[in-house]
C-alpha cells in the first residue's frame, strides 16, 4: 500500500505553497506513525524530499487534540511553509508536562503530518492526500499502554473518547482519500 500511496502523493500537486501535505490521521495506537515513516522512506526512495511531523510533539498534553493545536500548528508551521519559508514549533515534553525547545521545520517537497486530528477539515485546502489508519479499540489501547505504561490508562481512555468525538464531528474517516487497517492493508 505504501507504493500506491507514494504514487498518489507524487502525482498530486503541491497545495501548501511549494509543499505537498499528506495528513495521516486515525485513532491513537492504530499505526499512523509506522505508516508515516514508511511513506516518507518510500517518497525519499523516489527522490522526493520528505519530512514527517508527528503531532505528538505539538499537542498540549493529554487535552491537546483541540484548543490551541491547530492555531499554533497553522501559525508556526503551515503558514510559513505556504510562503516557502521554514516553520518552527515548540515541542511538547510529555514527561515535564510543558513545552520545551523549538524545532525547525525546513521546506520539504512533501510534509507528512501524522497524528490524531491531522486531517481535520481545516487541512483540506492544503492537503494533497488524506490517509486514515484504523485498528480495533482493544489493540490500540494495548499498544498505548505498552508504550506509555499501565499508569496512563485513564489518560488513554479519556483521549480515546475525545478523539472519537473529534472524528465524528469532522467525519475524518469518510473524507479520507486512502483508508488502511492497522497492518497497512486497504480497508473499506
Amino acid at each position: 500500500m505504501v507504493r500506491l500511496t507514494v504514487a498518489r502523493v507524487l502525482s498530486g500537486r503541491p497545495r501548501l505553497g511549494p509543499v505537498r501535505l499528506v495528513c495521516v490521521d486515525g485513532p491513537a495506537g492504530s499505526g499512523k506513525s509506522t505508516f508515516a515513516q514508511r511513506l516518507a522512506r518510500g517518497l525519499r526512495s523516489h527522490g522526493a524530499d520528505a519530512s514527517v511531523l508527528g503531532l505528538d510533539d505539538v499537542y498540549d498534553g493529554w487535552s491537546g487534540l483541540e484548543g490551541s493545536l491547530w492555531p499554533r500548528l497553522s501559525a508556526q508551521v503551515l503558514e510559513p511553509l505556504r510562503r516557502g519559508a521554514p516553520g518552527r514549533f515548540q515541542r511538547y515534553d510529555w514527561h515535564a508536562g510543558a513545552f520545551a525547545e523549538w524545532v525547525d521545520v525546513p521546506v520539504p517537497a512533501v510534509l507528512v503530518l501524522e497524528g490524531c486530528g491531522s486531517a481535520r477539515r481545516a487541512a483540506d485546502p492544503d492537503a494533497t492526500l488524506r490517509v486514515w489508519v484504523e485498528a480495533p479499540e482493544e489493540l490500540r489501547l494495548s499498544r498505548g499502554l505498552e508504550r506509555d505504561g499501565a499508569a496512563m490508562r485513564d489518560h488513554w481512555v479519556r483521549w480515546m473518547s475525545d478523539e472519537a468525538d473529534h472524528f465524528a464531528r469532522e467525519h475524518t474517516r469518510e473524507r479520507a482519500d486512502v483508508r488502511l487497517d492497522a497492518y497497512g492493508k486497504m480497508s473499506a
